[in-house]
């Protein structure tokens, strides 16, 4: 008799309880999984049925992670058919594994699938394996566990077709969602591929900075937010007759015909189907470059020196180190006592840090004051008084690490240690701060610096600081150059300095040399990784400057189709077309 599998993926449960799926590191760690966010209290279980065809003695698989192994915070059981296994899972001090949870003996028929957490500190599990064979499934997200995994999903192993488009936006974050508007009011058609469930990036609901920079009406009304904070951007879009928007839709192929992409292959996070994406133009918004990445483009990373562009600000050697990762919270006080349980694993990471300034005091308002306790109450004097200020990004962590496969580290590095500081400033001062309370704390990190892309022009602070003229210049941009110094010497999580040079205030031009890839024909790109140094890129980052880059690439996709070029021919040939194109969308917006 064939042996018999059931694979529970985490998409596939049918209430998710309390528990969250996350999907943000299934590039790296090969799924999505569901993550017990708690803050400390345990959240409801989650539940799924699964149809057992042929009763026997099955073996149990659970893929779990103990993400503080010394102390294993996040703890939690499964249940199978109302029976407990006989595992706590997320306490074997292992990252992502399947282990071994021993034999379940199930009947034919529908059988109920439980995911208990014990903690309400960030359990997680991944899936789920039930067989009557002896096989091991494999681990990780190379192309024999992801095969595996459609095979037991009943998926396609090749992606299908999803459409052909005029133009692909890849990332929806404000840079995004502002590349989709332009080119849908251009007349092209446009596919926005988000690998969130939500538009909006650093500005969405999930984090909720508001956008800086130069921002404009089309800025103004997608990053406009509803009651519960979250942003316009997906209404207007949807609204959109040419715009078809795939949320939730990972990014992780391209396909190439020479120098130019042909089409990009998409995971759907919720069900695991690939679609393939056809067009002509490609415009990478995401912030990190994949598009590029996938493509074999030329790329930047770090901070280079001093010699290599002249610029002042730059280190004197070359430094390999970026700006990390920062994951904001929200702090409130309660009617009555508010306990919150020991963190010993978190403390070691907050140390005595008692100072919980630069909250997100609700989307679009960060950099809030917070609680203070103990020594925090009266800072060291020679602290600069530029770090006493609550910014919310001095909250910063992974700038020595890759973020591209250590994302998770940094997340849940960060996330220890805002619960370590919450339980140093309630337990210095238990009566002052008796009902105090954590109200919120973000899962979803708010992205630092990735890869920047080498186009045929690399923007640098001098071009910046002497307003260079260029006969491309496509967009405004605005702001200080905003540099972060880790190595504190006490709290690894926290900035050592930061440098905010507000320049003579005035606006500056960008080259649309800067917004497409030298070697990748049909490759734009908008947002904190255009062509820039490490300096240059500290004020081009800004969410409002990313969406004026955005809108000077869906110009030159529409010039580019127009004419049947690629943006090195509307640089060469028709870049007065496009900057006249340009002022359309923008004449329009304000007069809309």
């Amino acid at each position: 008799m064939n042996a018999v599998h059931i694979l529970v993926s985490a998409p596939e449960f049918d209430d998710f309880g309390g528990w969250t799926l996350d999907s943000q590191f299934e590039s790296a760690m090969g799924s999505p999984y569901l993550l017990a966010h708690g803050l400390g209290t345990p959240v409801a279980d989650a539940t799924t049925t699964i149809e057992v065809e042929q009763g026997g003695r099955y073996r149990v698989w659970v893929r779990a992670k103990d993400w503080v192994p010394e102390h294993h915070p996040g703890r939690f059981t499964v249940a199978i058919g109302g029976e407990p296994l006989p595992v706590e899972f997320g306490a074997d001090g292992r990252d992502w594994h399947w282990q071994d949870a021993g034999t379940v003996d199930l009947g034919a028929g529908s059988v109920r699938v439980t995911l208990s957490d014990l903690t309400g500190f960030d359990g997680r599990c991944d899936a789920i394996y039930l067989t009557t064979g002896d096989d091991i499934p494999p681990e990780g997200g190379g192309p024999e566990a992801r095969g595996w995994r459609r095979r037991l999903r009943g998926l396609p192993d090749v992606p299908v077709d999803g459409g052909h488009f005029d133009v692909i936006v890849a990332g929806g974050g404000v840079t995004g969602s502002a590349a989709t508007l332009a080119a849908a009011r251009l007349g092209l058609t446009v596919a926005l591929v988000q690998n969130r469930p939500v538009l909006g990036g650093n500005a969405s609901v999930e984090i909720g900075i508001t956008p800086r920079g130069v921002t404009g009406p089309l800025v103004k009304e997608l990053a406009s937010r509803s009651e519960d904070g979250d942003l316009h951007a997906l209404d207007i879009l949807e609204a959109e007759p040419t715009v078809t928007v795939f949320l939730e839709h990972q990014v992780y192929d391209a396909v190439l015909d020479g120098d130019r992409i042909v089409s990009i292959d998409a995971r759907d996070a919720r069900t695991g189907r690939e679609i393939r994406l056809r067009a002509s133009m490609f415009i990478d918004c995401t912030g990190t470059a994949i598009l590029g990445l996938l493509a074999g483009a030329a790329t930047m990373f770090g901070q280079e020196s001093r010699a290599q562009f002249g610029e002042p600000l730059a280190p004197e050697e070359r430094v390999e180190t970026h700006h990390g990762n920062t994951v904001f919270f929200r702090a409130k006080e309660n009617d009555n006592p508010t306990p919150f349980p020991d963190v010993p694993w978190a403390v070691e990471v907050a140390k005595d840090y008692a100072n919980l300034g630069g909250q997100l005091q609700r989307p679009g308002s960060d950099n809030g004051p917070g609680p203070v306790a103990g020594p925090a109450r009266n800072p060291d004097p020679a602290i600069r008084r530029r770090m006493l200020f609550p910014a919310s990004h001095f909250w910063e962590y992974g700038q020595d690490l890759d973020p591209y496969t250590e994302a998770e580290r940094i997340r849940d590095h960060l996330l220890r240690a805002i619960y370590g500081t919450f339980s140093n400033v309630k337990n210095l001062e238990p009566e002052t701060y008796a009902n105090l309370a954590l109200d919120w704390v973000a899962h979803v990190p708010a992205q630092g610096e990735f890869r920047r892309y080498r186009g045929d022009l690399v923007l640098t602070e001098n071009d910046i600081r002497e307003h260079r003229s260029f006969p491309d210049a496509v967009a405004m941009n605005a702001g200080a150059f905003c540099l972060h110094y880790p190595g504190h010497e006490k709290y690894d999580f926290r900035l050592k300095d930061w440098r905010w040079d507000e320049r003579d205030h005035e606006p500056f031009e960008v080259p649309f040399r800067c917004l497409y890839s030298a070697d990748v024909a049909n490759l734009m790109m908008a947002g904190k990784h255009i062509s820039v140094t490490h300096v240059a890129g500290s004020v081009t980052k800004f969410m409002g400057n990313g969406a004026q880059h955005a809108i000077a690439t869906a110009a030159a996709a529409k010039v580019c189709l127009t004419h049947g070029t690629t943006p090195r021919g509307v640089y060469e040939n028709h870049i007065d077309e496009l900057q006249r194109t340009i002022a359309t969308i923008t004449h329009a917006d304000q007069h809309a």
